[in-house]
């Protein structure tokens, strides 16, 4: 006999990492939650499906005197944004190098 089927699908880039923000900055880091920032954390689950019903039903939850946004980690997007802040830094660098050296537009 096959193993039963989930009931309910995951959306792409579901996995069982999420992202939250918005977090009042009182909130400390207990058990699967690991504080990145202030307002901001990780939360590791050990399944994805646990994961997705944190999500479905903690987004947008008021507590604390705030709306929390639950994302599911990305680390893709973040790669590329990191890679987009060097390329800038490294474009300046190499701006100021020319005008140091008098190289003009090469």
């Amino acid at each position: 006999m096959a193993a039963p089927r989930p009931t309910s699908k995951l959306p792409p880039g579901a996995n069982r990492i999420l992202f939250v923000k918005n977090l009042n900055y009182q909130i400390t880091g207990e058990g699967p939650v690991r504080p990145l920032r202030s307002e901001q954390a990780f939360v590791v689950y050990d399944d994805v499906m646990d994961a997705k019903n944190a999500l479905e039903h903690l987004n947008g939850f008021h507590l604390q005197e705030r709306y929390i946004v639950v994302l599911y980690h990305m680390p893709a997007k973040q790669d590329a944004a990191a890679a987009k802040a060097d390329l800038a830094r490294r474009e300046e660098e190499l701006a100021q190098l020319k005008t140091k050296h008098n190289l003009g537009d090469l």
